[in-house]
């Protein structure tokens, strides 16, 4: 099959199988792919367990030494015409995100155009330069030499399911590894065939790269095997201190990009229409179900008043529907546990004194964009990370409260601040701990070129993207000495 002659995403090639040597059954069978604006299931997608796990790091593990002593020219080859697969086929792949992870047509044309970019930089990251010369007092050369791990096991979630699982896979196996990819489940297709069928079609040999989607105990397998030493996972906070407990009994390396509580701070000479816009955009794109949302609006107590007025304006008109038959604002949260989380958080608030502003009710797994007024410090929209479209405002009157409020939580992912003048801005955001920082923007922002991550409770730091990020987080460094002739010794 090629992609002058069928569909990428076509059906009847993965349909209740999994990826690794071609398609093939699983030992756990398969499960049904679930439409969460409709109920409806599209498809059957293969579901993996422990016992598939095993064999596919084997078989990885075979396939990864042949790989990584390839020309570096071969594989930025595979790697650039898996990025031009992800242009030619965006909109398939778009019509997945749509129907699989209820995203609205924009969102889906940012995952394809960052998973295409993704590939692009990681095809440029296998030329780049992996050691360096090393001062030595003996006669003889040393160098630090930077090699592939081996496998690497992904870990991916649903919400951006494209991107967060493509941005370690394709620098992964750029660098020589190869790679285990564990999707979420519940966008098994959208967040794991593409990407299995685009490399497949971009000529990637066999074995180098499985998908098996699967639960907790297909993820656990993945952790714990002794033959994957490095894990990249993204996912919620709670599930990431587990990660990195079992990976530090197991002494291997892991990568967590995980939770966030993110502050949009709003000073008081901000353009307030801007300001509404940018911060209904930070809270309620893709049903606020992103680590970067924004999770609290801290606004100057002059303009919080005419600020909250704006953003329940905008929440009232953004239209909530299914966005596969219609142009919406908002489509469904991923699952009804994910919407009883978000009411109970967004109900536990008003009941702890805020002010539902806007919003608050939900039809189906629809819910409405949400705005909290005067939402005490203690209200658990406020404290905790909600992955819904809530948006608590908090005023503050001096730039050190701001400083203050920002950096009390655990989460340090990403900061937004809105000001007329940057410099007092950037002065602000020195005061706060986080891993990103947009001046004159909201908290959700990601580049393929720019490197990722958050500390705290929210990570590990910066270590996926940028070049030198992907390098040290998916190879390893070793030391290696040579000399002309066999060194002397008095024994």
């Amino acid at each position: 099959m090629t992609i002058t002659d069928a569909n990428l995403m076509d059906a009847k090639t993965w349909t209740g199988l999994v990826y690794g040597d071609g398609w093939t059954a699983s030992r756990a069978g398969d499960a049904a792919v679930v439409e969460p604006a409709t109920g409806r299931e599209l498809a059957r997608a293969g579901i993996a367990g422990p016992e598939d796990v095993a064999a596919a790091v084997v078989r990885a593990v075979r396939a990864q030494r042949e790989w990584a002593a390839v020309s570096f020219e071969e594989r930025a080859a595979v790697l650039r015409r898996a990025g031009r697969l992800f242009e030619e086929h965006a909109e398939e792949i778009q019509d997945w995100l749509v129907r699989e992870a209820g995203s609205i047509r924009p969102k889906t044309g940012v995952e394809t155009h960052v998973a295409a970019q993704e590939c692009y930089e990681a095809a440029a990251l296998a030329s780049q330069p992996l050691g360096e010369i090393l001062p030595t007092a003996k006669d003889r050369l040393s160098l630090a030499r930077r090699v592939p791990v081996g496998v690497v096991g992904v870990i991916a979630p649903f919400n951006f399911p494209l991107i967060l699982g493509i941005r370690s896979v394709a620098p992964a196996l750029a660098l020589g590894n190869a790679v285990i990819l564990k999707p979420d489940p519940r966008t098994a297709v959208c967040g794991g065939v593409s990407i299995a069928r685009v490399f497949e079609e971009a000529g990637l040999p066999p074995g180098l790269l499985h998908v098996l989607p699967g639960g907790v105990e297909t993820g656990e397998a993945l952790v714990g095997d002794p033959l994957v030493p490095v894990i990249s996972f993204t996912g919620s906070t709670a599930a990431g201190r587990r990660v990195g407990e079992a990976c530090g009994r197991l002494l291997k390396r892991a990568h967590l990009e995980l939770g966030g509580n993110s502050a949009l701070i709003v000073l008081e000479d901000a353009d307030l229409d801007l300001a509404a816009s940018a911060g209904a955009w930070g809270s309620f794109l893709h049903q606020g179900q992103i680590c970067m949302t924004t999770g609290r609006h801290l606004v100057h107590a002059s303009i919080a008043e005419e600020y909250v007025a704006r953003l329940a304006e905008k929440a009232e008109h953004l239209p909530v529907g299914d966005p596969a038959t219609g142009q919406v604002a908002l489509g469904p949260l991923i699952d009804a546990g994910q919407r009883d989380k978000v009411h109970a958080m967004v109900t536990g608030s008003v009941e702890a004194g805020a002010r539902l502003a806007a919003g608050g009710t939900f039809e189906g797994l629809f819910y409405r964009p949400t705005v909290l007024d005067g939402v005490p410090r203690t209200a658990p929209a406020y404290a905790r990370e909600v992955f819904g479209p809530v948006a608590p405002v908090v005023p503050f009157s001096t730039i050190e409260e701001a400083a203050a409020l920002a950096s009390d939580t655990e989460y340090g992912l990403s900061l937004g601040i809105l000001t007329r003048d940057a410099m007092r801005g950037l002065a602000l955001a020195d005061l706060v701990p986080t891993g990103i920082v947009h001046i004159n923007d909201q908290t959700v922002d990601d580049e393929a070129v720019a490197p990722f991550g958050g500390v705290g409770a929210s990570g590990t730091g910066a270590r996926f993207g940028g070049g030198r990020a992907n390098a040290e987080a998916f190879t390893q460094t070793r030391w290696v000495t040579m000399q002309g002739d066999i060194a002397g010794y008095p024994f």
